[in-house]
């Protein structure tokens, strides 16, 4: 028996928004940065563009300030949509960068919180 894994849909992460017009933003990904879907996200002061957030970051870039909607390659400045207030997410959906430290998510997790966005474990 073979067993068929899928990667994680919007519908896995997002289980409430007060409306997609009002949760979610339109967006400018920084090129090179590979995001996946669900991935902390959090836009660099000098640029404004988005990029994974890097907790150890001291250009904006440490400062969680939402959760990406779908996967974005982004060769070059590529535009997309993120979660940026009010809504619920699954904490097994949400992706962290891969060094990020306990205090560090609890850190994120409080800024998301500031704009509405509550990470729950076991929706």
């Amino acid at each position: 028996m073979s067993c068929i894994s899928e990667q994680n849909n919007l519908g896995d992460l997002l289980k409430y928004e007060v409306s997609s017009l009002y949760s979610r933003d339109q967006i400018t990904v920084a090129k090179g940065q590979n995001i996946k879907l669900g991935a902390v996200v959090a836009k660099k002061t000098e640029d404004g563009l988005i990029r994974v957030l890097n907790p150890a970051g001291t250009d904006g870039t440490q400062t969680a300030i939402g959760v990406i909607v779908s996967d974005v390659n982004a060769i070059e400045n590529t535009k997309a949509v993120i979660i940026t207030c009010v809504a619920i997410l699954a904490d097994h959906a949400v992706v962290w960068p891969a060094n990020i430290t306990e205090e560090q998510k609890a850190e994120a997790i409080k800024q998301l919180e500031g704009r509405g966005i509550i990470i729950r474990k076991g929706v």
